[in-house]
């Protein structure tokens, strides 16, 4: 299995607290480090430093690390114009040596929509908007750099649009897609994505969901196991009771509620929860951190994670 990082900066990490976290996931043989696409915290707002930008927050994380993969979990569609976002995802990925990968999302949170004036249109329109958004990824992708494509979609139009810049990576950028939606989530992840996501869910809802996008991939003739599964739960673990309460505390979680839904408890409790979901085909992992200032405990999940390692070098 794969293990990665995943931060929400929304809730005030700032860029310096992020860098010095993905340094340390590197030095600790984590597979990458993802952030999320938000503007607004969630709950009451952390007075630390505010949100950052995620693709900016991306380009400075390729220059300060050196072979963690970085990307997104996602980026919402209402943020970024399709072109645009195609033009800065592979300018991203030139400075990472071609380490980018790309989650793309409908995009939900009413509210950081509100908060910075950004249009908000109804749940079909932002599907749509994400479906075109993933239709010129790809163009991008697939044209000569020495040519240029049109495009008419359901929400945006493009005209004569080279090409460039291209990503480093020769395949191109990795593209995630993600979500519980049942009918045209698991469609879009068949059609574009290389990796499909599912935050935040039991290992039950995971197979559910996960059996959609095999039979969406099916439906179009790709073989399902070109798809990755992956799934992301927060991370709360702890050697002692008094630890764990201090961590959930500190992040304002109840220690409970963690054990139910996320990689959370002991170190028993937590390998256990890694298990049931590789033994349902996951083969990536991110773990939701929510305090970026305790290294101690990215250093505590990597030495739980080491099992695994050589569990698989053993096989």
């Amino acid at each position: 299995m794969d293990f990665r990082i995943f931060t929400e900066p929304q809730q005030g990490a700032g860029y310096n607290r992020l860098s010095r976290l993905a340094i340390h996931s590197e030095a600790l043989g984590f597979d990458g480090f993802f952030v999320s696409d938000h503007y607004h915290a969630m709950g009451e707002i952390n007075p630390r430093l505010g949100p950052t930008d995620a693709m900016t927050t991306l380009a400075g994380l390729a220059r300060d690390t050196d072979r963690l993969r970085i990307g997104t979990l996602v980026c919402s569609s209402t943020f970024r114009q399709p072109g645009r976002l195609s033009v800065i995802a592979a300018e991203v990925d030139q400075m990472s040596s071609g380490r980018l990968e790309l989650g793309v999302g409908a995009g939900w949170f009413d509210r950081e929509h509100e908060a910075l004036g950004i249009d908000f249109p109804p749940l079909k329109e932002r599907f749509d908007r994400m479906e075109d958004q993933l239709s010129i990824l790809e163009l991008f992708r697939i044209t000569p750099a020495e040519s240029t494509f049109d495009y008419k979609g359901k929400t945006v139009a493009l005209k004569n649009c080279p090409a460039l810049p291209k990503a480093a990576q020769e395949s191109g950028i990795p593209i995630i897609v993600g979500g519980g939606g049942p009918k045209r989530t698991p469609n879009l992840a068949a059609r574009f994505a290389n990796e499909f996501n599912l935050p935040f869910s039991s290992p039950t809802d995971f197979e559910l969901q996960a059996n959609r996008v095999r039979q969406a991939c099916e439906s179009i003739s790709r073989e399902a196991d070109s798809m990755v599964f992956s799934v992301a739960q927060v991370l709360c673990i702890g050697t002692t009771e008094k630890e764990l309460e201090r961590r959930s505390a500190k992040i304002g979680r109840d220690l409970s509620e963690l054990r139910e839904n996320g990689v959370a408890g002991t170190l028993d409790e937590a390998r256990e929860r890694i298990k049931s979901f590789q033994q349902l085909g996951v083969s990536r992992m991110y773990f939701q951190v929510l305090d970026e200032d305790d290294l101690d405990h990215v250093s505590l999940l990597s030495e739980l994670l080491d099992e695994f390692t050589e569990v698989e070098e053993n096989a």
